[in-house]
């Protein structure tokens, strides 16, 4: 009986027990059923992502063009090697998915990628994890990385085993070390996009920036679209492109002169610009040290030198002292002055000149021209006045940014509170201004007095229909001059280079003529506190436009402390002259602006080139040289089916014009021939063209003699002349 009670009891505790557990349960369910949630997680949000299907589809950062819709920087594809080397990845496969043989595997790859037979075994052979266990892949390496197409293709026709590739879009810059200071360059952040760094390309980060697009459907555990997938598609955007104000042409003359006397002075520092004084657009602009942004070879700093590094301008400032002197009406370009040297206080030491005896009583107009300290020295002092000057020299913008669109803009700074330093303002000493505060302020001077707002982003342009979305007009900033002061500068400024005792005598051109003044200016130690001195430690400097009497185009040059020799004397003008020169020149003939001189020079352009396409390739090849040109036939056929540069086009003498007769064409041999043909033959034969280097042509990755198959690469390694080996083919008098 004891017994039974004691059952009963347990059973009713039991039973307590297992009802307290349904309750619980029911009650746990039922709260997940009307919630959704478990332990803060959504089950209708957990399952439609289990069911989820999601895809990224791959958009395109913008390009960036020249004015002339040349592309200078876009997306391009490359290939990263690896090798899968555990073989359990081929078992249950007919077919071997695992690298088998690894000598022969590494003998093959050792033709098509940088790294030694032995290196890549052995790579191929370090295929265990430090635990000992298989490691599933193995990779190659800088050499396995960032590999083109062609490589790719010639791997993969080897058909081995194991080797397979990832692709993945790196920012490509096709001309190298081109306006590489504007340019910039982007590269691959942490999250596998691309992002500016520096120049245009952080700069319009916001434009060039793609948004990749999305796939998203149902599946069911066989990874099955469902019959109701409910897919959603987010279409990817493409960058915008921007284009600049750039000319690829104009560029090219100037990275050219640069690389020509950077190579023969070696010079510590050179700063260049072009710029049409109307419109305030860049077309070139460089410096040296530069880099090629592909690989960020060569870059010393991340900083353009033409906006960021302030300078003393030396006796370029005298333009603008001149030019504030007549347009107050205190000048008198007639009236006579004792030259050699001026004492203006009892207390300051006196200003000389560069002759230190001077040349005796000289006109104010000659002091112009012959550079004279003196002369700016008593404008300043004696008919403006210091206060007055300061007025125009801020009216001139020397004092504030320009407002450019490029990163990283300083301004100079002003030392103007005695008058020493007020004085020395007058012929560019002691205080600093940066190239591109010259050059605006220039403008006003070449430009009938209005100033104009230097830029270089042209416009920003929808990447799928090419309409701008986005335009830049000229910007008159103010008139700091009237348009009669802007006149009679003009013509002391052309004196400097024509008249009897001008100082820039070096910069005069064969078909144009120009106005400008010449700059030395000392260059302060920064280990004693005081100027350099000797041979070479100036900053030689050129601001010169042309043509004189209208300016089409204006340009700054700077040259500091080059190695000039003193047997023979090399004057310090005379590489600032190596840049300035052809760089005017050819730009002024490419642009068709008319010479205005009489005398002609041996290189000038040819008649425009005539349309000789379906004409006979003899009568062509015969027009052409008769203009003075270089007809360059490709193909085997009688009539010319297309031509490079187009019909139209002003040529200069000795340029070469391309002809295409045929579909099928052999690859001319292209050594010693300037980039820019390679690029225009790349253009005619349908090939896509990568280089490396810069310089001529040096190898060719499609043999000369062999079919040049529409579509395919071709890689060229450029070299500068001076790295051609003796028994190679010299580079020719190229035009560019």
């Amino acid at each position: 009986m004891k017994k039974n009670q004691t059952t009963h009891r347990m059973a009713k505790v039991l039973m307590l027990l297992f009802a307290v557990l349904f309750i619980v349960l029911f009650g746990r369910f039922f709260y997940i059923q009307a919630t959704g949630e478990v332990q803060g997680v959504d089950l209708n949000e957990w399952a439609e992502k289990k069911r989820t299907n999601n895809y990224s589809i791959d958009a395109k950062r913008g390009n960036i063009l020249d004015r002339n819709g040349m592309t200078l920087a876009y997306d391009h594809p490359t290939y990263n090697m690896y090798a899968i080397v555990d073989p359990s990845y081929s078992k249950n496969v007919e077919k071997d998915l695992h690298v088998v043989d690894k000598e022969q595997t590494a003998e093959q790859l050792a033709t098509v990628i940088d790294m030694s037979e032995e290196a890549i075994l052995k790579q191929l052979n370090n295929d265990k994890q430090q635990d000992g266990t298989q490691k599933f892949q193995v990779e190659f390496g800088s050499a396995g990385r960032n590999l083109t197409t062609e490589q790719k293709d010639k791997v993969e026709a080897m058909k081995l085993p194991g080797i397979q590739f990832e692709k993945e879009e790196i920012r490509y810059y096709p001309n190298g070390m081109f306006a590489s200071h504007i340019i910039g360059f982007a590269q691959n952040d942490n999250k596998g996009n691309i992002e500016g760094v520096m120049g245009i390309e952080k700069q319009m980060e916001k434009a060039l920036r793609e948004k990749d697009g999305h796939i998203y459907y149902q599946r069911d555990n066989y990874n099955m679209k469902l019959l109701d997938p409910k897919s959603i598609i987010t279409e990817p955007e493409d960058g915008m492109h921007v284009q600049l104000t750039l000319d690829q042409k104009i560029q090219t003359f100037l990275e050219d002169a640069l690389s020509s006397v950077d190579e023969k002075y070696n010079p510590k520092q050179i700063m260049a610009v072009v710029m049409d004084p109307k419109t305030g657009e860049v077309l070139a602009l460089g410096n040296r040290p530069s880099f090629d942004p592909n690989d960020r070879s060569g870059i010393e700093t991340w900083y353009n030198d033409i906006v960021s590094y302030p300078i003393e301008p030396g006796s370029t400032m005298k333009i603008f002292t001149y030019a504030a002197a007549i347009d107050a009406g205190v000048y008198n370009g007639e009236e006579a002055f004792l030259s050699g040297q001026y004492k203006y206080t009892d207390k300051d030491r006196p200003v000389r000149d560069h002759n230190p005896g001077g040349w005796g009583k000289i006109s104010y107009d000659e002091g112009f021209e012959r550079s004279s300290n003196v002369a700016v020295s008593k404008l300043l002092w004696e008919k403006l006045g210091p206060e007055k000057f300061l007025e125009y020299y801020e009216a001139f913008n020397l004092t504030k940014k320009t407002g450019i669109d490029l990163p990283g803009e300083r301004t100079g700074r002003l030392v103007y509170n005695y008058p020493s330093e007020q004085v020395s303002l007058a012929f560019g000493q002691g205080s600093t201004v940066t190239p591109i505060q010259l050059m605006m302020a220039g403008t006003a001077v070449a430009n009938e007095g209005k100033m104009m707002r230097p830029h270089v982003i042209s416009q920003v342009q929808d990447s799928e229909t090419g309409k701008p979305v986005k335009e830049k007009e000229p910007e008159v900033v103010s008139q700091p001059i009237k348009a009669s002061t802007s006149k009679k500068v003009l013509e002391l400024m052309e004196r400097v280079v024509t008249g009897e005792y001008g100082t820039g005598k070096m910069y005069k051109l064969d078909e144009y003529t120009v106005g400008g003044k010449t700059g030395t200016a000392q260059i302060p130690n920064p280990e004693t506190g005081k100027y350099m001195n000797g041979h070479g430690n100036y900053l030689y400097s050129f601001l010169g436009m042309a043509p004189a009497e209208d300016p089409e185009l204006m340009m700054f040059v700077s040259v500091t402390q080059p190695e000039l020799t003193l047997d023979p004397y090399v004057n310090g003008a005379t590489p600032v002259a190596e840049i300035f020169n052809p760089v005017m020149e050819n730009s002024l003939r490419y642009l068709d602006i008319q010479p205005d001189k009489a005398k002609v020079s041996s290189q000038v352009l040819s008649s425009k080139l005539d349309d000789f396409v379906g004409a006979s390739v003899k009568q062509a090849a015969k027009a052409i040289k008769k203009s003075g040109a270089q007809p360059i036939i490709l193909g085997d056929g009688k009539k010319v089916q297309q031509m490079i540069p187009a019909p139209g086009t002003e040529i200069l003498k000795k340029e070469k014009v391309f002809l295409r007769t045929s579909d099928q064409v052999e690859m001319p041999d292209m050594t010693g021939w300037s980039k820019r043909d390679a690029y225009q033959v790349a253009s005619l034969l349908g090939l896509r063209m990568e280089q490396s280097g810069s310089g001529y042509v040096y190898k060719q990755s499609i043999e000369p003699g062999k079919k040049a198959k529409k579509g395919s690469y071709i890689m060229v390694e450029l070299k500068a002349p001076n790295e051609y080996p003796p028994k190679s083919k010299p580079p020719e008098n190229n035009t560019e």
